[in-house]
């Protein structure tokens, strides 16, 4: 079930670096586009029935376009390959309202931000946003070579003394500091990272230590593999209606397999639109989405990827 949905067509096509475009999307009719604030992404429902998020880079004061930047992953699951290959200047294509699992503290007196490779992306409209407010900022921004970086021209003429890049090839063997960087942060600044999975694990180890809402970081691939083990039982108390989960199912499944029009999106546990209240039982919580601190309440879960603990598990449904 697509939840509320935009219809765009695709204004411009820019090259921004080395396998990475840009892609600006505009309604049709020259309309205002539903608002949205830094750190917020979009999915695309692509035509090859791949749906995938992409981080909006522009500034949040822009109404008229939303603009994302996709990076032809070489291990492409068909999302960025599609979209390179298939999407041009002129075509419509699907896309969700803004959400935003990532959002900017505006009132934070320091904010650093780390980004790798097309992380840069929701960190660029942060910049932008922070510059709008004069608020105090740095960023470190990695990649395997400038060739590769993204909008490093533009980063380089917005505030160049708070700009810090690391390049693979530049690096001489040596390893990027974000230890480092995360450990010679002050104390009271918002830390936010975006990037390839084993930065983001690399990230959350070094900055453990600091207060859980100073820390900020999104992931849009699953972390943890999906709860398939099945074996339990659920009850839908609005529908009032049992469903058994099989062996080899998620809950998604056996919803959808029995009619019921559950919402979902992303499938791996990080968008949020399956969200659905837990009245009673114990989820095994697999998703990125809710905090640590949200997912020991029990009061709610990802049904996209997550399981049961208990052998009931009774959803708002």
């Amino acid at each position: 079930m697509v939840e509320r949905a935009v219809e765009l067509r695709v204004k411009r096509i820019t090259y921004e670096a080395e396998n990475i475009n840009s892609y600006e999307l505009v309604a049709p009719d020259g309309a205002e586009l539903p608002p949205f604030a830094a750190g917020a992404h979009i999915d695309l429902h692509l035509a090859n029935g791949l749906i995938r998020s992409y981080s909006l880079l522009n500034h949040q004061y822009e109404r008229h376009r939303y603009q994302i930047a996709v990076n032809k992953d070489p291990a492409s699951r068909g999302g960025s390959a599609f979209i390179h290959h298939e999407i041009r200047a002129g075509d419509m294509v699907t896309a969700s309202c803004p959400r935003n699992n990532f959002a900017l503290v505006e009132h934070a007196d320091r904010s650093i931000l780390i980004a790798g490779g097309i992380g840069i992306t929701p960190l660029l409209s942060m910049v932008r946003r922070l510059e709008t407010l004069g608020r105090s900022w740095q960023l470190f921004y990695a990649a395997r070579t400038r060739r590769a970086a993204a909008f490093l021209d533009e980063l380089n003429t917005v505030r160049p003394n708070a700009l810090h890049v690391d390049f693979d090839d530049e690096r001489s063997g040596q390893v990027f500091d974000l230890a480092g960087i995360v450990a010679r942060a002050p104390a009271n600044a918002h830390l936010y990272c975006c990037g390839p999975a084993p930065m983001l694990v690399a990230f959350e180890a070094a900055a453990a230590a600091r207060p859980a809402d100073l820390v900020h970081v999104e992931y849009f691939k699953a972390k943890q593999a999906p709860a398939v083990g099945g074996g339990f039982e659920l009850r839908l108390a609005r529908s009032n209606r049992i469903i058994s989960v099989d062996p080899g199912k998620s809950i998604l499944d056996a919803l959808l397999e029995a009619g019921i029009a559950a919402s979902f999106s992303c499938m791996e546990g990080v968008c949020g639109s399956c969200e659905t209240r837990v009245l009673d039982g114990t989820p095994d919580h697999r998703d990125q989405f809710l905090s640590k601190e949200e997912q020991a309440t029990n009061k709610a879960m990802m049904i996209c990827c997550s399981g049961a603990k208990s052998k009931i598990l009774t959803l708002d449904l």
